[in-house]
């Protein structure tokens, strides 16, 4: 098995079959150089919560482009946030991210989600049909995000493409010359872009997560420049892909599932069930990466210091180890059964919160305005080519 296996046409489509035959093979199996893999949901949520993994993600790029690759700037600026850093200077930069999302911008979270979701749908109206992803979970969390950052919307269109490309940075198989290319002008675009929001920010403070973070200390500490621009850019592009496209899943799946969509209708007080369920059953982040900071054991197999592990979260989701027929959505599977959707240990998601409440208003909103919306074509969606972050590009719907 190499990085190409996670390529194909087929993947894309469907990378459950695939996911089936790998946590079969074997619990983990090498990959790369010094590089393996794994789906079995039992080693991933114990290597996440082992301190003896970190991240040591430019040892990653490496892995899959060389050495020089490391010096691209977009590698370079993904390197910067907290969400690729190892304690102590990741546990000063999220007790600082934390700390900024205070009292008052959490409780403008739900009044800012709710407000988007309306107007977005206010916007379709009575169309006969329209694009769920381009029309309504593509800008929602968009919207939101800058709202919450306190950027114009009319700025988040340009944002948003440049968080598209950049993030194919993140796939377990490496990106082409052009891509790449790409990815790298998109790192600059959102660099300079946040440079200059946080130069006015620092000049004529506001009531937003920039000037809080700006402002921001602990003790004494405070964020660089720096800082502040590479994990703005981080919350833009986790505010944006991530969410979009699971709300993208979240409708195929319950559009595949007629009866839990009926009982969804039904019962709008199951909404938090249903999303826990959806996210379990084809969660938009398929993959994360650690690295072994010192040796460990674990079933049976020894990961010597510097060995890259990449968990694929989305075949650990549907682990039947873990999940009774886990190829099925079943909103009853109870409040505490597991699930890697937000990862785990010091790096669970800082915006799951969010992304929750993101994900219930724009089920609960479209179900409520649309009642009886079908899709057009199941059997003919394009997904997203990319192995870490899956979504459909399209889903077309008759209301």
């Amino acid at each position: 098995m190499n990085f190409a296996t996670f390529s194909s046409p087929a993947f894309f489509t469907d990378p459950y079959p695939m996911y089936e035959k790998l946590r079969e093979a074997g619990p983990l199996l090498p990959v790369g150089p010094n590089a393996l893999v794994t789906g079995r949901f039992e080693i991933i949520d114990a290597l996440l919560r082992d301190r003896r993994m970190g991240k040591t993600y430019l040892q990653s790029v490496r892995a899959r482009y060389g050495d020089a690759a490391t010096e691209q700037p977009v590698f370079q600026a993904l390197s910067r946030t907290f969400l690729m850093m190892n304690p102590p200077a990741h546990t000063k930069l999220r007790t600082l991210l934390m700390k900024a999302f205070n009292a008052r911008q959490v409780e403008k979270q739900k009044e800012i989600v709710e407000a988007t979701s309306r107007e977005l749908l206010d916007r379709i109206g009575s169309a006969a049909q329209f694009d769920l992803v381009s029309e309504y979970a593509l800008p929602l969390p968009v919207e939101i995000i800058c709202r919450l950052l306190d950027i114009p919307s009319s700025d988040g269109t340009e944002l948003g493409v440049a968080a598209s490309r950049l993030v194919a940075a993140f796939d377990l198989a490496p990106l082409d010359d052009a891509a790449l290319a790409d990815a790298n002008e998109a790192a600059l675009t959102l660099e300079r872009y946040f440079r200059t929001v946080i130069e006015q920010r620092r000049a004529r403070p506001g009531d937003d997560i920039v000037s809080s973070l700006v402002h921001v200390e602990d003790e004494g500490t405070t964020l660089s420049d720096d800082e502040i621009v590479s994990n703005v850019i981080l919350l833009f592009i986790a505010g944006h892909e991530t969410t979009s496209n699971m709300i993208g899943n979240a409708m195929v799946a319950l559009f595949r599932h007629p009866a839990r969509l009926e009982a969804l209708r039904r019962e709008p007080a199951i909404i938090a069930k249903a999303v826990a369920e959806c996210m379990r059953f084809d969660s938009s982040v398929q993959m994360v990466v650690r690295t072994a900071l010192e040796e460990v054991v674990i079933q049976g197999v020894t990961l010597k210091p510097g060995t890259i592990v990449f968990m694929l979260t989305g075949a650990a989701n549907r682990d039947p180890a873990v999940f009774s027929h886990p190829d099925q959505l079943d909103f009853d599977r109870g409040p505490n059964v597991p699930s890697l959707a937000f990862g785990g240990g010091i790096h669970y998601c800082l915006g799951a919160r969010l992304a929750l409440l993101e994900m219930e208003v724009a089920l609960r909103d479209l179900l409520a305005r649309f009642p009886q919306m079908q899709p057009e074509d199941l059997d003919q969606l394009t997904w997203h080519r990319r192995n870490n972050l899956r979504g459909v590009q399209s889903l077309r719907i008759h209301i």
